[in-house]
């Protein structure tokens, strides 16, 4: 038998040829399925008008994520450093928040964040300017802030950053811990800190490994967003209901809906694919 007949009968006689079984089949189905809502949208007047609809909102889809993600890779940092941390009190504090935002479903800290987290800040912040304009003379616009002046599109940055912060927290942690700690002796030996350790040192290195996990993590945070619908907060998927709502063009609609959602998290992941190459290069 020959080598060719024998890497046949190894692969099977069904399969692809050497070499193709590695290629991305999916992403070309996935393409043609664009290139066919794609056509649509062009040549079908519903589709067409149901994307102009949409896709109105796109820019604050795009914003809110790009904001709340933003917060929470802050929030988790300095989180997952407290998770790091030898000092009891610091590190409780940070478990305590870890534990409890992630036992608790993403739409309900939405909706406690608007609803009742702001509502008290906003009580705490009359206070405070009552109190001011009172003893110092000062705090006639923090007496007069009101609940209705706190936009609910800043609301659910808030509440989403502040879900995401305890995700990425773990992410950042498990980082950390990845890395020897014979680094961490060694820096401190050459007579680093611990923060000029863990900022040169032990971070660069946890981020090259974790930055899979922050990408899926930013993808995740852009499908997510699809909630502060629930507030009115006119994004993409608020926009699609009040249009499917108004026209009854559900399949329409919905199917922009998710292409436009589809497209974005296709471009995200090849987006991340890339840069993982590129951090891979530097590693060498």
């Amino acid at each position: 038998m020959s080598s060719t007949d024998a890497s046949l009968g190894k692969r099977g006689p069904f399969l692809a040829p050497q070499g193709m079984e590695r290629w991305p089949w999916w992403l070309l189905v996935a393409l043609l399925l664009g290139l066919m809502i794609v056509y649509q949208i062009l040549t079908n007047q519903q589709m067409g008008a149901a994307f102009g609809a949409v896709a109105v909102g796109l820019g604050v889809t795009i914003r809110v994520t790009l904001l709340a993600y933003g917060l929470a890779i802050v929030i988790g940092l300095f989180v997952g450093l407290a998770r790091v941390s030898t000092n009891p009190v610091i590190n409780n504090l940070a478990s305590f928040y870890v534990e409890i935002v992630r036992g608790v479903p993403i739409l309900v800290l939405l909706m406690y964040i608007a609803f009742v987290a702001v509502p008290l800040g906003v009580q705490g912040v009359n206070s405070l300017g009552e109190w001011s304009l009172a003893n110092l003379g000062l705090g006639e616009a923090l007496v007069n802030f009101k609940v209705r002046d706190f936009p609910n599109e800043w609301r659910v940055v808030i509440a989403l950053a502040f879900a995401y912060g305890a995700f990425e927290s773990e992410v950042f942690r498990a980082g950390i811990q990845s890395i020897e700690k014979g680094q961490m002796e060694a820096a401190r030996a050459l007579g680093m800190n611990y923060f000029q350790a863990m900022r040169h040192i032990i971070l660069p290195q946890a981020v090259r490994r974790i930055l899979p996990a922050l990408g899926n993590d930013f993808i995740a945070m852009l499908k997510d967003s699809s909630l502060v619908s629930a507030l009115g907060v006119e994004d993409i998927t608020q926009k699609a209901k009040l249009y499917a709502a108004s026209t009854f063009l559900f399949f329409q609609t919905y199917s922009i809906l998710a292409f436009i959602y589809l497209i974005m998290t296709v471009l995200l992941s090849r987006g991340v694919r890339w840069l993982e190459g590129r951090m891979s290069i530097y590693r060498r």
